[in-house]
């Protein structure tokens, strides 16, 4: 039983990784073109980066190139907007409503170490970050 579910760990990767980025470039869409609904608040300069960001970055995790540096960015990100847009709110997740963004940065974070796992760009062209 272990062997079966530790030869799917590539593929379940994948799918944490395609998941994780289409979830990303949907952010990334509503920030920059109100797409499939409006953002709810005014852009500045700091949104304008996150949803270019969330929208470049999710579309490379997404299809596994560069994901590991693409990750990188992505964790850091996700761990300065916890810090600047949820933590002043209050301590816990539940009051401040971080829980998305705590997640986002570890899950980034973990692809960083594991890498893209499978159906990845990175994969196919075995790049030496892979």
């Amino acid at each position: 039983m272990i062997d079966r579910l530790n030869s799917l760990a590539p593929a379940v990767l994948g799918i944490l990784r395609i998941v994780t980025g289409l979830l990303f470039v949907h952010f990334g869409l509503q920030k920059l073109f109100n797409f499939p609904v409006p953002f709810p608040v005014p852009l500045d300069a700091l949104t304008t980066t996150a949803g270019v960001l969330e929208l470049v970055g999710g579309a490379l995790v997404t299809v596994g190139f560069l994901t590991r540096p693409a990750a990188f960015i992505l964790s850091g990100m996700m761990a300065v907007g916890y810090w600047i847009g949820h933590f002043p709110m209050g301590f816990f997740p539940a009051e401040n409503m971080g829980t998305g963004a705590i997640l986002f940065c570890f899950i980034y974070l973990y692809l960083v170490f594991a890498g893209p796992g499978a159906w990845s760009v990175d994969g196919q062209r075995n790049l030496a970050w892979r």
